[in-house]
């Protein structure tokens, strides 16, 4: 979690639209608390502190764009029993560079160009290594969140993983990338 400070108090509620007074009123303090933080005329206590940024931090949450705005509907993905050949072609062909891998229509791991190519490092012969089956070369699973899940959290998982999908229950609903991000405005 960002370190807060109390000067950010004011750039966090007028970021939001809100008056000292509605910032007062949602976190249960008294306005004038919030004028003199705001002012530095005084330094709150610690609990007090804490229920203001809390209360930002959840509004800051609420109105924040949710995943299923920005998702790909469209997911591609490969069965396990496949070859990597299918997945290269498949891969090129819709311009992605990286897919679930799918067992009896349940997500069991992933497959990335950033994988295939350290795998065909690896291969004593490379022609091989498109003849294998993907569940010989994929990696764990993506990540999954479902729709209602804030963007701003997944910024955090994109620095890990190539991919993260949108779930409900066992059902892929979407994909969302680095790219898919970038388009929000």
């Amino acid at each position: 979690m960002m370190s807060l400070q109390l000067k950010d108090i004011q750039r966090m509620r007028k970021a939001l639209g809100l008056t000292q007074s509605d910032l007062a009123r949602l976190s249960g303090v008294s306005q004038s608390l919030i004028a003199k933080i705001e002012s530095g005329k005084i330094d709150p206590s610690f609990s007090k502190a804490m229920v203001i940024f809390e209360t930002l931090q959840k509004l800051q949450l609420k109105n924040s764009k949710k995943v299923g705005s920005v998702m790909t509907k469209s997911v591609i993905s490969i069965d396990a029993e496949a070859s990597v050949s299918e997945v290269v072609k498949l891969m090129h062909k819709h311009a992605i560079s990286q897919m679930p891998v799918l067992s009896k229509d349940e997500v069991i791991g992933s497959v990335s160009e950033k994988v295939l190519i350290k795998k065909l490092a690896e291969e004593e012969n490379p022609k091989m290594l498109f003849m294998k089956k993907v569940k010989e070369v994929m990696e764990p699973p993506f990540p999954t969140v479902n729709e209602d899940t804030p963007i701003d959290l997944l910024i955090p998982m994109l620095n890990f993983y190539p991919a993260i999908l949108v779930m409900k229950g066992k059902s892929i609903l979407g994909i969302v990338t680095r790219a898919d991000l970038l388009k929000i405005e």
